[in-house]
């Protein structure tokens, strides 16, 4: 997903409401286009606009198609770009170049279809949208059919169809509600993770310190395989002590955790992995001391080293789990 809101579930209520909606979203992009492949804008038939697709450059033209497509009920596939010299006077003032695939609702795109990805979306059950840029294929796929694109939240183009991926959102699951946590929490739901704390010590993980957030007062490792760690959770323990981090540690780094950090010193560091020699290659997996080297001291200079280092192990050119030394 790329928006915080739900766009498909505002196009199917203005639909729903006798609105008339369209669905419009990012094929391909070329050069410096400002939004995503997949990024999604709905439209109503009056020309109300929910989201975006290219940060306001050329918005005022997909919702003039956009209308035209509600009317007639047929798809639109739009390109758009400009030389650098032009930009501010034809609409992409970054130069780039998109395309953008305008769905009417009830006509190229099925109200049934659309209400199975909203529902997807509301379960948080991770669903492509297929859809042909020229032809009539629109329909739903299962991770299964494109699992390099759902690790890698990465929308585009095969075989003249558009896989539009719809993930859940990422996880982030914070060992130790120390000072650090209170940091980093806020910072991650900021870019779209959906945290949770766990922490069993009595007076760490309260609602005072860490308000409207999700607390877990179980033993680390319990509480790590409850919740059930899978390719879209990054874990990172803070606790520094052994009988807490460790257990995490051992689930994580044995699950499918696109990222595992610890904090601590580079001595405290030797020390844990002692303990844990027995886990063998998995240790590779493990950034510590934890976050990109950015000489950070303060919570939330270390918050953000954090964050740099899982967004590098998630977005980076391998798309996969780094060793320390390749992160730093």
């Amino acid at each position: 997903m790329h928006d915080s809101d739900d766009i498909p579930a505002v196009a199917l209520g203005w639909h729903r409401a006798g609105r008339g909606a369209a669905l419009a979203t990012v094929v391909e992009t070329w050069g410096s286009a400002p939004r995503p492949v997949g990024a999604q804008l709905a439209v109503d038939g009056q020309g109300a606009m929910e989201g975006s697709v290219s940060g306001g450059c050329v918005e005022g033209a997909v919702v003039a198609e956009a209308i035209e497509a509600i009317a007639d009920g047929r798809p639109r596939l739009l390109t758009y770009g400009v030389s650098d010299g032009d930009a501010f006077s034809v609409g992409l003032a970054c130069g780039g170049t998109i395309r953008v695939l305008v769905d009417p609702v009830g006509g190229a795109l099925e109200p049934a279809l659309l209400e199975d990805l909203v529902a997807a979306r509301a379960a948080h059950r991770p669903v492509a949208m297929v859809s042909a840029l020229e032809g009539p294929e629109r329909r739903l796929a299962p991770p299964e059919e494109f699992p390099d694109r759902f690790t890698r939240d990465a929308s585009g183009v095969e075989e003249g169809r558009l896989i539009a991926v719809h993930n859940p959102p990422l996880r982030l699951v914070v060992v130790g509600a120390v000072h650090v946590a209170q940091a980093l929490v806020p910072m991650a739901r900021q870019l779209g993770y959906a945290p949770v704390i766990v922490d069993p010590r009595p007076g760490f993980a309260s609602a005072d310190r860490f308000t409207g957030e999700t607390l877990v007062d179980d033993w680390p490792d319990e509480a790590l395989e409850a919740l059930g760690i899978d390719a879209r959770t990054a874990v990172v323990t803070l606790t520094h002590d052994p009988k807490l981090d460790d257990p995490a540690l051992r689930v994580a780094l044995t699950s499918r955790a696109f990222y595992v950090g610890a904090l601590g010193s580079r001595r405290t560091h030797a020390q844990r992995m002692e303990r844990l020699a027995d886990l063998g290659p998995a240790l590779d997996r493990l950034d510590a001391p934890v976050g990109l080297d950015i000489g950070a001291r303060s919570p939330a200079e270390i918050a953000l080293s954090v964050l740099a280092a899982m967004t590098l192990t998630l977005r980076g050119p391998k798309f996969a789990p780094r060793t320390p030394e390749e992160t730093r």
